[in-house]
């Protein structure tokens, strides 16, 4: 029996009410769901390759992609299921066989608010030009935690937004601001032609879903340079190993004047990583905030380590702080108001025994 799209729409509703992320789809295996950061097997027969096929027939909504499956090696996109999400997918070939798997990407795009990030997040958003980065592993949120910014932004400001999505995961209503949502592939070649044409279209915002090469990152540079808010993201852990990762992009000539340009247009950088909530409760974005400091500016042009960033961070939380937070106070934060168990956070600190000897002092 032919796999439709009302199978598939019933397996996305199981996922979505088991409160999955993802689902795994692969040839000769039953359905797996990534719930709360754990993959669970979905009790059911597996899938074989023409059930994969079938699927790829209902989200790929491409009849000349579909013909070359057996010998397309993989394939990015997303596909709308009206009133319920929208599915980020990839296809690929492992071992002879087939798979697919699905990003979850609720309707509703997602606030500050619900999730539970710092109202630093919301100043950070409102920044009229320079460069914001999201960094962090996949998977920790990154994409959402953008699509919170600019929608604080659309509720806050009259602006142009553009963003460069690959693919576009949630579809921002327009409330203050005009936002147009273009997708490599499909409305644009790449990142670098998308972010080049959207300086020519009178931006005020420009989101690219991703810098990963030394002429993304110059382009974006450039418009930050020029007047524009730039956000994006970066596959590092913390600040410091952002900034180094930008640097070594670029060649050895490059990089003197890269460190100048970015320690003048870089505002801030926001590092997350996904925590187990208490009473398995789903899980929670802990994240690093570092504000642009003089310090950090020092680091960056090399008059200063960059691992003294760390410590600047740590120092700009609090009153008279610049709003920047390091991971473990984030963290002790979380755990202070039961959002997180005792033993998350001792496995999530980077200075444990900090955080032991905090324990003793409350």
């Amino acid at each position: 029996m032919a796999f439709t799209l009302k199978h598939l729409i019933r397996l996305v509703e199981v996922a979505m009410q088991n409160h999955a992320s993802d689902i795994h789809l692969r040839m000769e295996e039953p359905p797996c769901l990534r719930v709360r950061g754990d993959l669970v097997p979905v009790q059911t027969k597996p899938f074989q390759k023409e059930d994969i096929i079938d699927i790829c027939k209902i989200v790929f909504e491409n009849d000349e992609l579909i013909s070359k499956i057996d010998t397309l090696k993989e394939w990015d996109g997303g596909y709308t299921i009206p009133n319920l999400c929208r599915l980020r997918f990839n296809f690929f070939h492992f071992n002879d066989k087939v798979g697919i798997i699905f990003r979850i990407v609720r309707s509703a795009v997602p606030t500050i608010e619900s999730l539970r990030l710092s109202p630093v997040v919301g100043q950070i958003a409102l920044q009229q030009r320079g460069l914001i980065l999201v960094t962090g592993a996949t998977g920790c949120g990154k994409s959402t935690t953008l699509a919170a910014m600019i929608d604080y932004i659309n509720k806050n400001r009259h602006a142009h937004i553009i963003t460069i999505e690959d693919p576009i995961e949630y579809i921002h209503p327009q409330y203050k601001s005009r936002i147009t949502q273009r997708e490599v592939g499909k409305d644009t070649e790449n990142f670098g032609m998308g972010l080049r044409s959207a300086l020519r279209q009178d931006p005020d915002i420009i989101l690219i879903g991703e810098m990963r090469d030394p002429e993304t990152v110059g382009i974006a540079l450039k418009a930050a340079e020029t007047g524009h808010l730039v956000l994006s993201t970066v596959h590092t852990t913390n600040a410091t190993n952002t900034i180094g990762r930008i640097i070594s992009l670029f060649s050895t000539e490059e990089q003197a004047e890269v460190r100048k340009r970015l320690s003048e247009n870089l505002y801030a950088t926001i590092s997350q990583r996904m925590l187990k909530a208490v009473g398995g409760k789903g899980v929670v974005i802990a994240q690093e905030i570092m504000v642009m400091s003089p310090g950090v500016k020092e680091c960056i042009l090399g008059d200063e380590p960059l691992a003294r960033i760390h410590t600047i961070i740590s120092e700009g939380r609090g009153a008279g702080g610049n709003g920047s937070q390091s991971f473990d106070q984030h963290i002790q934060e979380l755990f202070s108001k039961g959002i997180i168990s005792k033993e998350t956070a001792i496995e999530a600190v980077e200075g444990q025994a900090d955080f032991m000897r905090g324990l003793l002092v409350e």
